[in-house]
């Protein structure tokens, strides 16, 4: 992984961030991003795409990654601007934002995907680059360690939809307790076109 983000060096790009999200696919909460940037020679042994993780293995890699990284940027992109923008916009901003928040300035971003952000940086998309990239794949796991941090705060408001287990993801219980109790104020309304019918469309009405 580490030798695929080396091959992107050249004379004119000495530093590389890896970038990816977390959390496009849950009914509730945010989608964090995070950007990344290593010393070209620097290797965490165990870095790989945060799904092939288990949580106490991201986590522990988390904390090596902040502490070994040159600089990491995360961006919090809240429930009601993927509401008013859609998923796949909130991500890109999210990573614009997270690369934007880097203390250094890289030559070159990798992109988790297919799909770039526009930007005065260069930006490529690698599709699968969580399980690529060595730089993207520490971003996913920033990026998921620190959205389930927040989506565990938020569970402790909201304790009958069980995020702290599920992170907000849309499980067969996180989707009964919506039907039971309904919508909280952090879910993604336009998320719940296929739950809860009648919501969505009051809520287009009232858009």
């Amino acid at each position: 992984m580490k030798n695929f983000d080396n091959t992107f060096l050249t004379d004119k790009v000495k530093i590389i961030a890896g970038c990816d999200e977390a959390g496009r696919g849950p009914l509730a909460g945010p989608v964090v991003a995070a950007s990344v940037i290593f010393k070209n020679d620097l290797f965490i042994d165990g870095i790989n795409d945060s799904k092939k993780l288990t949580e106490k293995q991201r986590e522990e890699l988390f904390s090596q990654i902040l502490e070994k990284s040159k600089c990491v940027g995360v961006s919090v992109i809240s429930h009601g601007i993927i509401d008013k923008i859609n998923i796949l916009q909130a991500s890109l901003l999210g990573m614009k934002t997270a690369t934007n928040r880097l203390k250094i300035k890289p030559n070159l971003v990798l992109i988790d995907g297919n799909k770039c952000f526009n930007s005065e940086i260069n930006n490529i998309a690698i599709v699968s680059g969580d399980s690529r990239s060595f730089s993207i794949a520490a971003a996913s796991i920033v990026a998921k360690v620190t959205r389930d941090n927040i989506m565990r705060r938020l569970d402790k408001y909201f304790p009958q939809y069980l995020w702290a287990k599920n992170k907000g993801y849309p499980t067969k219980e996180h989707i009964e307790a919506v039907k039971l109790y309904g919508p909280t104020p952090l879910h993604r309304k336009t998320f719940l076109k296929n739950i809860l019918p009648e919501y969505y469309n009051s809520i287009l009405e009232l858009n």
